[in-house]
C-alpha cells in the first residue's frame, strides 16, 4: 500500500475500502504478534518504524520511515515510533448463528470509542460473548477503540450494522438494562441469549424495547448518582453472566 493511502486509514471509509486498520505502540504490537501466532490473517501485517525502532524484532514486513512521516500516520501527539498496518479480520455476518454457550451483547448506537474498547476487552476476557453493533455505532477499528481495547480487538467476535429490528426474529429471549427490574444477580438473568445496551445519552427507545419484549434488569445503587457508565454496566453484567 502506498504511504499516502496509509495516512487515509484514520477515516472509516478508507479502512473499509482498503481492508486495513492501524495499530500503534509497543504494547499493542506485542499483543498483535501473539495473536498472529493463532491467526494467519494477522501474519500479513506490516510495520512502519522510525530508526529508533529499527531493531524491533518482528516476523512482519518492516518499513523504516522518518519521524516526520511517523507523525503523519500517528493519531497521538507523541508517536511511539512503531505502527502496524493490520488486515481487518472478517467480522461475523449479521444473523450468523451463535456458537454453543455464546451470548450476544447488542450495543445500540454506542458513540464513545473508549467505551467500546473497554467493552471489547471485557468480553474477550470472559469469553463466549459476541458483540453486535447497531448501525450508527462507532467503528471498532477506530484508532481510539483499538488503543483502549488493549489488544482485545484481535480476538473479539463482532457483527457490524445489526439492525435492532432483526433481534426480534433472531433471538427468543432478550434482556435489557434499565433503572428498574430484577437484579442482575438473579438466576433469571442468565437465561437470555441476547443482552441489549443503549446509547450513552439516549439509551434505547422504549417503543423498541416493547416491540422486542425485552425484559428489564437493573444494577441497584445507593442513589447518589443518576446512572452507571455504559462500559461499567456491560462489564458488571458480563461478570455476572460468566459466574
Amino acid at each position: 500500500m502506498k504511504f499516502d493511502d496509509v495516512k487515509k486509514l484514520h477515516q472509516k471509509k478508507y479502512r473499509a475500502e482498503f481492508g486495513y486498520f492501524l495499530v500503534e505502540g509497543e504494547h499493542l504490537l506485542l499483543e498483535l504478534q501473539k495473536a498472529a501466532l493463532q491467526n494467519p490473517l494477522l501474519q500479513s501485517s506490516q510495520l512502519y518504524v522510525t530508526e529508533a525502532y529499527e531493531h524491533w524484532a518482528s516476523s512482519f514486513e518492516t518499513h523504516v520511515i522518518s519521524d516526520r512521516q511517523m507523525a503523519q500516520i500517528s493519531d497521538t501527539k507523541t508517536p511511539q515510533g512503531v505502527i502496524a498496518l493490520v488486515p481487518m479480520p472478517a467480522t461475523n455476518a449479521p444473523g450468523c448463528a451463535l456458537a454453543d454457550n455464546e451470548r450476544a451483547i447488542y450495543l445500540h448506537e454506542i458513540q464513545d470509542p473508549g467505551n467500546l474498547g473497554t467493552i471489547l476487552r471485557t468480553l474477550v476476557w470472559f469469553g463466549n460473548f459476541r458483540c453486535l453493533l447497531s448501525p450508527g455505532s462507532v467503528d471498532p477499528y477506530n484508532p481510539k477503540v483499538v488503543r483502549s481495547s488493549m489488544g482485545a480487538i484481535f480476538h473479539a467476535s463482532i457483527e457490524l450494522d445489526v439492525k435492532i429490528d432483526s433481534l426480534r426474529t433472531r433471538f427468543d429471549r432478550i434482556a435489557c438494562l434499565d433503572m428498574s427490574g430484577d437484579h442482575v444477580q438473579s438466576a433469571a438473568f442468565k437465561t437470555f441469549d441476547c443482552y441489549l445496551f443503549g446509547n450513552e445519552a439516549r439509551g434505547v427507545p422504549h417503543e423498541q424495547l416493547t416491540v422486542l419484549n425485552a425484559r428489564p434488569f437493573t444494577i441497584p445503587g445507593c442513589g447518589a448518582i443518576e446512572s452507571l457508565n455504559l462500559a461499567s454496566t456491560v462489564n458488571m453484567c458480563a461478570y455476572e453472566l460468566s459466574r
